[in-house]
């Protein structure tokens, strides 16, 4: 082999926990090169709100009512994760090395993080569950901090911000969203700190105060730019080059079209996203219907990494599942806009093509569109589902890109948006029923139904509100429980919601160190994992940031363990 370059350690993606292993390495003395498919760094890190689920972390124990432990969390974890997916050995090397990777960040790099007092556990009801202190987000930092690497990352998800424009962050677009009391000020503030960044308002649109995924993978990168980690955009892996002795020792990839050879000589991350990109892939594994239109991912996922892998002999799992969450698709938009807060908020309810409810509107967003596969049907399809609200909703939330009345009044909002496809309004349950394909008095019936469970406050099909998780995004100024309120007030409107994800959980399995296995269990040498293109180590979703905390922690393990120092 004519090697076209060469280095210790080759990291294919450069999402957070692909820039985590990479900064751990180059730390233990490696030289590492990051390869990136899209012209723009980040992957679905960059784009998410950057949320990290690591219990015990030091953040979370210098806060006042911190009340948890290693134990508690890892039984949190064991009782809500099905143990035949994931190897308890595993969870336990997570709770014990979570906080550790957090640890090194803190003192290595220039990531740093708020905790979340308040943010709870999705499962209220399971053992060794909290109410908070679980969950981290990145501190915002500034654009000018990376120079002209600002405008080589992935932008934020358009839903992370005010107006497209304005990045918030977690905690800003709870209050936001959920009108919770000073949102109005803080908005107000916000627009004008934005609109007062005179420099980065010569240069364009794009807001320079980066928050969530922007600013956990911003920071990660200010430390690579000045550790000088080489990273090459436009460069797709193809596959993986294994000697006699089955070790992986470099990758084939297409750099700007051109096909280049990087040999490896410790080893290859594969830190990559899923397949949610990928049609064929999402119809051979997922649960169906399933259709690309539908995920809120980054664009450039398409499996690669996993095929790539599994061409040499890798094992994988949990390919049929998904970090799930229903989307709204926006005309002239390319990519599904989540749809989280709004199911939860009162006045509003979710339905099937025949206007019944079938699920907690206000649980996780994961097990919302489990609920979505495992209630569908010929005779009662759930797909698509449709999103019922009425003029108090209106008037109190934004609707993904809806804006309130005060804002954004229904004669100013686009013309395209108003089809059955997206968006529909009338002055009745049974003429809305019409025009957006309902079952009209199956709406009707199950409208009555709900608003005699707002008067007691008592969901007696689902129990929304009863949990604690189901009350993160609301006001609590609806009483008496804050989830329900009656739709009673025309005029009546309905989104059309779909089965999307923001990534799929399927891929390699590895062990303890991120090293990938075969379908023996035993080891290739060589070859690591971490992120969506492995298996998901917390595939019920237990916090908020699920994916990115395991993804690091793996990462972190990666870099320790393949430059000859296993944490």
């Amino acid at each position: 082999m004519n090697w076209d370059q060469t280095v210790d350690v080759v990291v294919v993606g450069s999402g957070s926990g692909a820039m985590v292993a990479a900064i751990v390495a180059h730390d233990q003395g490696k030289t590492v090169a990051v390869l990136e498919k899209a012209d723009k760094y980040g992957g679905t890190s960059a784009t998410s709100g950057h949320g990290v689920w690591v219990p015990c972390n030091r953040y979370a124990k210098a806060a006042d009512d911190y009340d948890d432990s290693v134990a508690e969390a890892s039984l949190y974890i064991k009782d809500v994760t099905p143990l035949d997916k994931v190897p308890e050995k595993l969870i336990d090397r997570y709770v014990e090395q979570g906080p550790q990777m957090i640890e090194y960040l803190y003192n290595n790099t220039h990531l740093e993080f708020v905790n979340h007092p308040t943010f709870p556990d999705y499962f209220s009801f399971a053992k060794g569950a909290k109410s908070g202190n679980r969950s981290l987000e990145p501190i915002p930092m500034h654009g000018n901090e990376l120079g002209d690497d600002f405008y080589r990352m992935q932008p934020l998800h358009q839903q992370l911000s005010i107006y497209t424009r304005i990045n918030v962050t977690q905690r800003e677009g709870q209050w936001l969203l959920g009108r919770q009391k000073g949102w109005l000020w803080k908005s107000a503030k916000m627009v004008m700190a934005y609109c007062l960044d005179i420099s980065a308002r010569l240069k364009g649109k794009r807001d320079k105060r980066m928050t969530a995924g922007q600013a956990g993978v911003g920071r990660l990168r200010k430390s690579m730019i000045e550790r000088n980690i080489d990273l090459q955009l436009n460069t797709d892996v193809q596959s993986l080059h294994v000697d006699d002795a089955g070790k992986v020792i470099g990758v084939k990839a297409q750099l700007n079209g051109k096909e280049i050879n990087i040999k490896a000589n410790d080893g290859v991350v594969l830190a990559a996203g899923g397949f949610e990109r990928n049609q064929q892939m999402r119809e051979q594994y997922l649960p169906g219907p399933t259709d690309i239109s539908w995920t809120a991912a980054h664009g450039e996922n398409t499996g690669g990494a996993i095929l790539a892998a599994m061409e040499i002999g890798a094992s994988t799992s949990q390919m049929d599942d998904a970090w799930w969450t229903t989307t709204m698709l926006v005309p002239g938009e390319t990519k599904g806009r989540l749809v989280v807060i709004e199911k939860a908020q009162p006045w509003g309810m979710v339905v099937n093509q025949g206007g019944k409810r079938y699920a907690n509107e206000a649980q996780n967003y994961v097990d919302f569109v489990k609920a979505i596969y495992s209630n569908y049907s010929d005779e009662a399809p759930t797909v698509p589902s449709f999103l019922v609200f009425d003029s108090k909703f209106r008037k109190s939330f934004p609707c993904g890109p809806i804006l309130t009345p005060d804002v954004m009044p229904d004669w100013a909002i686009p013309k395209a948006w108003w089809h059955p496809d997206f968006l529909t309004k009338a002055d009745s349950l049974q003429e809305l029923a019409e025009i957006a394909g309902l079952d009209a008095a199956g709406l009707q019936a199950e409208v009555e139904k709900f608003n005699d469970y707002a008067v007691t406050g008592k969901d007696l099909d689902f129990q929304r509100g009863d949990g604690t998780y189901d009350r993160t995004y609301v006001s609590g100024e609806v009483k008496p429980n804050p989830c329900l309120g009656p739709l009673d007030k025309p005029p009546y409107y309905c989104v059309k919601v779909f089965p999307g994800e923001m990534g799929t959980m399927g891929g390699m399995d590895f062990n303890e160190h991120a090293q990938v296995l075969r379908h023996d269990g035993s080891v290739i040498e060589g070859l690591y994992t971490a992120g969506n293109c492995s298996a998901a180590l917390l595939p019920t979703y237990p916090g908020a940031g699920s994916t990115l905390g395991p993804s690091m922690t793996f990462g972190y393990l990666a870099g320790m363990h393949i430059s000859g120092k296993p944490a």
